[in-house]
């Protein structure tokens, strides 16, 4: 629970950037934020892709803007999407939940699973949430839950997500805007005590963080910007990932 006398400060841990299948430069993101927004951290998380992190982390810090870049992944796993927050290196996809979580631990990473439950997009269901929460698996544990996701494929679940960790998990509670567009920023997030990306880890590793969702909504984007959207989505980003993968094949292939 945040302390009455403690600093709040807001922070957006679920953001796509033009990196990945997002609709928006990084500069255009980072000046979205520091111009039009009250956040003091935001985690970029790309699906597949640290690229995007690391750059708007560079970026941010050379500039001087007043808030933090968290470097982030959502992770494609066999169970559905993780996020892997506060990493350094690339997180291998397509592994079974247990070996991703335990990937992202391994290298001092937490871990929030983003739209719990949901049927609209690939997402960690009841049974993989019962088995991780129940410590099945020595040493496997989440550090948190997206509660509210402010995308249609989030909010089919939010509640639910909402009730069962208030009932049954007891995991730290995040907001995300899950933006895949500069204006979506900040429409969902996480409040936490103080104001560095320190301080935010501290706050979910102690569960002291609340979720939160914008009372002004965005407008929807428009045919165009949607359609932009999903050819990144659906065509562009498959491709960048199964070029990568090649690559590093034939990488492999020629240092044998």
């Amino acid at each position: 629970m945040i302390g009455i006398t403690d600093r709040i400060s807001k922070a957006d841990l679920h953001i796509h950037s033009g990196v990945g299948d997002g609709i928006g430069s990084l500069d255009e993101m980072l000046e979205q934020v520091g111009s039009h927004t009250d956040l003091a951290v935001i985690a970029i998380t790309d699906h597949d892709d640290i690229e995007g992190g690391l750059q708007a982390r560079e970026i941010a810090a050379r500039r001087n803007y007043c808030f933090q870049v968290v470097v982030g992944i959502e992770v494609t796993t066999m169970d559905g999407h993780l996020l892997a927050l506060f990493v350094e290196k690339p997180v291998r996809s397509l592994q079974s939940l247990n070996k991703t979580v335990n990937a992202v631990h391994a290298q001092g990473g937490l871990c929030v699973v983003p739209h719990p439950m949901s049927w609209l997009t690939r997402s960690v269901g009841r049974r993989a949430l019962d088995r991780l929460v129940e410590g099945r698996s020595p040493g496997v544990y989440l550090d948190g839950i997206e509660i509210i996701n402010a995308t249609v494929a989030g909010r089919v679940s939010n509640d639910k997500a909402r009730d069962l960790n208030r009932s049954t998990f007891n995991l730290a509670e995040t907001g995300g805007s899950d933006a895949h567009f500069p204006l979506h920023i900040g429409s969902a997030y996480t409040l936490f005590p103080g104001s560095t990306a320190e301080d935010l880890r501290r706050s979910l590793e102690n569960k002291l963080t609340r979720a939160e969702r914008n009372s002004v909504q965005p407008p929807f984007p428009g045919a165009d910007e949607l359609l932009a959207q999903q050819v990144r989505s659906l065509i562009v980003l498959p491709y960048k990932h199964v070029r990568k993968r090649v690559k590093r094949m034939m990488s492999k292939e020629q240092s044998t």
